[in-house]
């Protein structure tokens, strides 16, 4: 990228950029710009790092470790260690979740400043297309004008009728992110990535937890074979997952919620009461308020919290986008390939953008925006090369083309599996559930998408993302060298299943 002068022709024009937010596409998008020689300006009204770094990705991993470590000290007996009996505290896994939180949020404000971008505390809001006002508390404390504007400002939580959280009983992630005890009983409502690893760190904690979908499967965008080997391993880990069903009438009565679950037409019936349900991103009904009296067939759920995990929604109210004739899409910010939105100058990135709500798309989208304000050549995202993990225990991953979109995208394919069960290191490991699918195009071999449910899986999905990138065929693939043992060699294995197809 081209350095590039500051710009101050516009009287008063003091920075070249401004960043709305500081969160994974916000501050590297002041980092990236500030290295090209801009002026920059990071505007954030909560920790830096945003929900990422301090309420998301980062924490809720090291949370997830905590559960990793205590289940397999649960297992110690089967490793050949004698141990005492452990029990979990959660305030201290908590605490250790927030010190690596801080220790990022920490770092980011460490490359920020050693960058030279100024960062100014406090809510922007649009008052010219050059111009924010930043607010702290209600009150206008400062104001920045820039050449450019990059909105970053990410999103927060989606709610549904009837299930408002009220931050005690019906609660989001954020709040379980922070409880100082296990809860004996938790119903999740949402099979998607939130929910999966929620429902299944509070069931390694030992809490008894019912996750609700109200799809037909869990984590439903991903390949279906994907999806059922995930509800299976969630179901033998001791989650009850109720796919294709929704919660009606739900109630708050002191420390208890409770809800009626009742399943969508045409699906199966609910487990009986001592088998656990599956995972699912479940729904509220609209209508529950009509239906005082649930049909007999919908069974009483009691629990001493609900969580609702249900997709987010975009932060792009309270900005002042209608001052300035941003346009908006159902609450996400409508742009071209290049992140430029309505407005020449005003760029947005991350989740306010909409798409695949991920961190690393919002980083991949801060440098096509950045390049485009440097008037560098730039290359539009590609959601099929992005790849999309889910870190519970067994973890999910995944790039590029399930099976059946390859077939409704007019591929002839050719499908490859490998089972970890026949891995010599997972063997080892102990960590036995779970394959590598590999999706190839039976015209030219190349690889159109890979899916891998089990022990590591979101670690193995860089060799696949750059094969995807690559258009590695089949025998490349099969054909390149892997260690042994490890739990790569599963690829080549996969690989090898397709040619033989």
């Amino acid at each position: 990228m081209h350095s590039m002068q500051q710009l101050s022709e516009e009287p008063g024009i003091a920075f070249d950029l401004a960043v709305i937010g500081s969160g994974p596409g916000g501050y590297e998008a002041a980092l990236r710009a500030a290295k090209a020689g801009m002026k920059v300006c990071l505007i954030e009204k909560g920790a830096l790092g945003g929900v990422c770094i301090n309420w998301g990705c980062i924490p809720t991993k090291a949370l997830l470790r905590s559960a990793e470590v205590f289940d397999l000290f649960k297992k110690a007996d089967s490793f050949g260690l004698k141990v005492p009996s452990a029990t979990i505290d959660l305030a201290e896994a908590v605490k250790r979740s927030r010190n690596v939180a801080l220790k990022m949020s920490k770092g980011v404000a460490f490359m920020l400043r050693r960058a030279g971008v100024e960062v100014r505390q406090g809510e922007a809001v649009f008052s010219s297309p050059h111009d924010l006002d930043i607010f702290r508390d209600g009150v206008r404390v400062d104001g920045v004008k820039a050449r450019h504007i990059i909105i970053a400002s990410g999103a927060h939580a989606r709610t549904l009728p009837g299930l408002e959280p009220d931050g005690t009983r019906i609660i989001t992630s954020r709040e379980a992110l922070a409880l100082k005890s296990v809860p004996a009983s938790m119903i999740v409502v949402g099979g998607g990535a939130i929910g999966v690893e929620m429902a299944w760190f509070y069931t390694m904690a030992g809490t008894r937890v019912t996750l609700v979908e109200l799809l037909t499967r869990l984590l439903p965008l991903e390949d279906e074979e994907i999806s059922e080997a995930l509800k299976r391993s969630l179901q033998k880990a001791g989650i009850t997952v109720a796919t294709g069903a929704k919660l009606e009438n739900v109630t708050v009565e002191g420390d208890r919620v409770t809800a009626h679950l009742c399943l969508e037409p045409n699906v199966s019936p609910l487990p009986t009461a001592d088998c656990p349900l599956s995972t699912a991103n479940s729904a509220l009904s609209t209508q529950h308020s009509a239906l005082p009296q649930p049909p007999a067939d919908c069974p009483l759920l009691t629990a001493d919290y609900l969580l609702v995990a249900v997709g987010v929604s975009a932060n792009s109210s309270g900005l002042g986008l209608e001052h300035v004739g941003v346009k908006t899409s159902r609450g996400f910010i409508v742009t071209d390939s290049a992140c430029r939105t309505s407005v020449t100058n005003i760029f947005a990135i991350g989740d306010v953008r909409g798409g695949m709500l991920l961190a690393h798309k919002a980083s991949a989208e801060a440098v096509i925006a950045v390049q485009t304000i440097a008037g560098a050549p730039s290359h539009p995202l590609n959601d099929s090369m992005i790849p999309r993990c889910v870190y519970a225990e067994p973890s999910v991953a995944s790039i590029g083309l399930s099976e059946k979109q390859a077939e409704e995208g007019g591929y002839t394919v050719k499908v490859g599996r490998s089972m970890f069960a026949a891995s010599g290191k997972a063997n080892a490991y102990g960590n036995l559930e779970g394959l590598v699918k590999l999706v190839f195009n039976a015209a030219d071999g190349r690889l159109l998408g890979a899916h891998v449910v089990g022990h590591g899986a979101v670690e193995l999905i860089g060799e696949l993302t750059l094969a995807r990138r690559l258009a590695v065929t089949a025998e490349l693939l099969a054909g390149t060298i892997h260690a042994h043992p490890t739990l790569s060699e599963t690829i080549k294995e996969a690989a090898e299943n397709a040619l033989q197809e």
